[in-house]
């Protein structure tokens, strides 16, 4: 087993999984479990070693992603943000704070939904102005994880020289005139601090900026949404195999009512489980295959990831709805652990770029290819 993966298994095991019922109950941020990972290097795991990273890209990204969503949703979703955000940080932002994400120090999220287009998501309408004092900001974000806790948010605005195009800026939290606002008491995901941002006259530096001005977009489809897509789609098949291994220890424990006979003897029940295991195995096989794509740089693999983004949800909400169905009214138990994978499931598909949106880009994308 690969080290990144050893140390995971011991943070997976020990506060992810003692700390999911807390967060979830409470919606509670992830605190315990991501201060684990950041000590065990894992908050660092697409820096670059000589910051201190591990180097790695987004196969290891969207393991890590999916072995924490088998035990918490919310953790899985604050890391599988944080990830995506840290590419772009390490591939375009200061060598201070590379360094402090390498080292578990500093936890960033993307700022980049605005909630105004359906189709053209990540498209910002927010202006960055240049004034006397730096670039101005103004902006309402929409569902940013790790709003209060992030030390910063890679974000986007239309470009400063431009009405087309986008940019991205690296914003601390802690920036003037950034204000959290409006508390999301969800169904699912219920841990990872989603909330709305609103920037008014908010003032960074032109050094803040992530690349070149009116170059938001193409980095963000070359970098932020292929990563992004691997890493949710990850989430949706740790959420399944987590769903999978606590059914089976229910009906396996639970005896027939007048008899000595588990759920686990029973046929119908054995079907079920078995229908469950395969739409879980279907999924992982086309997200791995999505993997190898994106990894050998095959030309259609970003539709490829896409697809599997698209799938995994779907099959995430199909699984989790047989687990509720074989577990009956014990699903809704806490304990058993099934109900709270099934609200985070629905809750993961809707992250943006959402289904329904994909299944644009990908229509589009496919019809495009045949030729008149």
């Amino acid at each position: 087993m690969a080290k990144y993966l050893e140390l995971l298994a011991d943070v997976a095991q020990g506060p992810v999984a003692g700390q999911a019922d807390v967060v979830d109950r409470r919606g509670e941020f992830p605190s315990q479990a991501l201060e684990a990972m950041g000590k065990a290097g894992l908050m660092g795991l697409v820096c670059s070693p000589e910051v201190g990273g591990m180097g790695l890209g987004a196969r290891e990204a969207a393991l890590v992603v999916e072995r924490l969503a088998r035990d918490c949703g919310s953790t899985a979703m604050v890391v599988c943000m944080h990830y995506a955000a840290a590419a772009v940080v390490e591939m375009l932002g200061p060598t201070q704070v590379r360094r402090q994400i390498a080292s578990g120090q500093h936890l960033c999220a993307l700022a980049l939904n605005e909630g105004t287009s359906r189709l053209g998501f990540w498209e910002p309408n927010s202006s960055a102005t240049r004034v006397d004092s730096g670039i101005r900001l103004d902006a309402r974000k929409c569902g940013v994880t790790a709003s209060h806790h992030a030390h910063s948010f890679v974000w986007s605005s239309r470009a400063v020289d431009g009405a087309k195009e986008s940019t991205l800026w690296l914003v601390p939290r802690e920036t003037a005139n950034l204000s959290v606002i409006e508390t999301l008491d969800g169904l699912g995901l219920r841990g990872n601090d989603a909330r709305h941002i609103v920037a008014e006259a908010a003032i960074v530096g032109e050094s803040n900026r992530l690349g070149r001005d009116g170059e938001g977009q193409r980095i963000i489809n070359d970098t932020v949404l292929p990563l992004f897509a691997v890493m949710s789609a990850g989430c949706c098949v740790g959420l399944m195999e987590g769903a999978v291994a606590r059914v089976i220890a229910h009906v396996s424990d639970t005896r027939y009512p007048g008899g000595d006979a588990s759920l686990a003897q029973l046929p119908v029940v054995r079907e079920h489980v078995a229908r469950m295991r395969i739409a879980t195995d279907q999924a992982r096989a086309f997200w791995l295959d999505a993997l190898a794509a994106l990894e050998h740089g095959k030309s259609a693999a970003l539709v490829r990831v896409l697809e599997c983004r698209v799938a995994a949800s779907e099959a995430a909400n199909d699984v989790l709805d047989a687990g509720m169905r074989i577990c009956g009214g014990a699903a809704f138990r806490r304990d058993v652990g099934i109900e709270r994978a099934f609200r985070d499931a629905r809750a993961a598909g809707l992250t943006t770029p959402t289904p329904d949106q994909l299944y644009e880009v990908i229509g589009r994308a496919v019809c495009e290819t045949r030729k008149p």
